[in-house]
């Protein structure tokens, strides 16, 4: 059955503007025109009908800040629903402060249940830096009883910062578990969380198991949830960063997702499908496709190529490793010594 859209929402996180202009701003406006013009492209269903923001949209949370950070959403078009959530980046200078600077400017609440087009979405501020008071989970738990008792198989979508620990890639040093025992009662649940900085290109930064998880990247900078590299968690180049999510739903419940990167302004070549978002045995993205036979290799013609060696260090030079499923993430290198097979 082909897919035929009659919902779709940009999702994005991690902003970070400045109290003067940045990259950032330019960033956040492109990814506004980018929504509206990749939606005009599709032959049927040409409406951008929500853009949601998923936290540290600012850097300090300052007045400067939250004000141009506004100044920019206000210029999408009126159909499009714009919803903010705030995260510890807002809250750097009060979190009293902070809430009160939000309502002034924006105003709106920190929390949010929306129904657009028949959908629900829920958007859930954080407390106390990246937490989640008991008030705030009781809220949440109400909103998903009464999404869930619209539709019982109509997909949730659900958003706040932190990632849902041990879910996505970024979750376990950027995750957050308080959420987790009202979350898993609902399956039809997809959750949009950010936090991390982790790049949604990688194929972790999709998860199932009691629902469905994903991160929202950023658009300031990288940073990964490995410490065994030798730059640490923040790569060389990392801020060559500006990505999103463009979501899609059809009158079916199907949901496809379509992680995009704003600097090229190119779709990552894959699409995350949801074709039953509320039956878990059909979950597509559970650690099982982790147990696979396909084993990366390099062709024949490789080579290592070794610059800059001297007493304490070596540069090595590999091609990349060819893989028929996602990619190669990362390479162990083991350095023996020629005569007596040493590991050094």
């Amino acid at each position: 059955m082909a897919f035929n859209p009659v919902l779709r929402f940009v999702a994005l996180s991690d902003v970070h503007y400045k109290d003067y202009p940045s990259v950032e701003r330019e960033r956040m406006s492109r990814a506004i025109s980018l929504g509206y013009e990749l939606s005009e492209k599709h032959p049927d269903y040409k409406r951008l009908d929500a853009l949601f923001v998923v936290g540290d949209f600012t850097d300090r949370g300052t007045f400067e800040q939250m004000t141009a950070f506004h100044d920019t959403i206000s210029k999408a078009r009126s159909e499009t629903q714009t919803v903010v959530s705030l995260a510890s980046h807002e809250f750097s200078r009060g979190e009293n402060e902070a809430l009160e600077r939000f309502s002034s400017i924006f105003g709106t609440e920190p929390d949010t249940h929306k129904v657009i087009n028949g959908f629900h979405f829920i958007s859930l501020s954080t407390t106390n830096g990246c937490r989640f008071s008991d008030k705030k989970i009781n809220w949440a738990r109400q909103q998903l009883e009464a999404a869930a008792a619209d539709d019982p198989k109509k997909p949730i979508f659900f958003f706040q910062h932190p990632h849902i620990s041990d879910t996505v890639y970024g979750s376990i040093n950027w995750g957050e578990d308080e959420l987790y025992a009202t979350l898993m009662d609902y399956p039809q649940i997809i959750n949009f969380s950010g936090h991390s900085h982790a790049p949604i290109n990688d194929p972790r930064s999709i998860h199932q198991k009691h629902f469905t998880c994903l991160g929202t990247g950023s658009l300031s900078y990288f940073e990964l949830d490995e410490f065994d590299k030798i730059y640490g968690t923040v790569p060389p180049k990392a801020d060559e960063c500006a990505q999103m999510l463009i979501v899609e739903a059809d009158a079916e419940n199907r949901v496809r997702i379509y992680p995009y990167d704003i600097l090229t302004e190119h779709y990552f070549p894959f699409v995350w499908e949801i074709d039953e978002p509320s039956n878990p045995l059909s979950f597509k993205y559970t650690d099982k496709r982790y147990k696979t036979c396909d084993v990366p290799y390099f062709p024949k013609e490789a080579q290592i190529i070794i610059e800059d060696c001297d007493s304490d260090s070596i540069d090595l030079i590999l091609p990349q490793a060819k893989t028929n499923k996602d990619y190669v993430n990362s390479y162990m290198l083991c350095v023996k010594e020629t005569e007596s097979g040493r590991i050094c």
